[in-house]
């Protein structure tokens, strides 16, 4: 895959069990990015989840280009103090080096919206980190960035 990327030949859909190679390749791209690790038993589990029908459960799409999957977005819905309604957390995006900056991202990003539309959620939020410019790029056009910081348990 090299050049550009004519959008509409790419379909967002729902991951598959069939897609466990793919998928599996490309999580571990994403992490490998942020410099992180999982053990066997934990992509075991995920991909369990990610493919499962426990409404608590992550799930799963992945952008296809022909036969081949060039992108993915794990999203969870769940409770926030905040609000009456399910909030969603999009936790994961991914896509191929060779489709960054051809609008697979901003598809990806628009169908976790879509779900949460339907859903009922009224928010989606996602993090990244600070030097992960080329995505912020992408989230500053489809996101508004928020003022809190992010702490973690030692």
């Amino acid at each position: 895959m090299t050049g550009m990327v004519d959008t509409r030949e790419i379909v967002i859909r729902p991951l598959r069990l069939t897609d466990k190679a793919e998928w599996r390749r490309m999580w571990t791209a994403y992490l490998e990015f942020y410099e992180t690790t999982v053990s066997g038993n934990v992509y075991t589990t995920t991909f369990a989840r990610l493919t499962g029908d426990d409404p608590q459960d992550f799930s799963g799409l992945v952008a296809q280009r022909g036969e081949d999957l060039v992108g993915l977005a794990h999203y969870l819905f769940h409770r926030h103090a905040w609000k009456v309604e399910n909030v969603c957390y999009l936790q994961d995006l991914y896509t191929d080096p060779e489709v960054r900056g051809t609008g697979v991202g901003r598809q990806l990003i628009e169908a976790v919206y879509a779900a949460a539309d339907r859903a009922g959620a009224p928010s989606v939020y996602w993090l990244t980190q600070e030097f992960n410019a080329r995505a912020r790029h992408l989230y500053d056009r489809v996101g508004t960035l928020s003022p809190f910081i992010r702490y973690n348990r030692p």
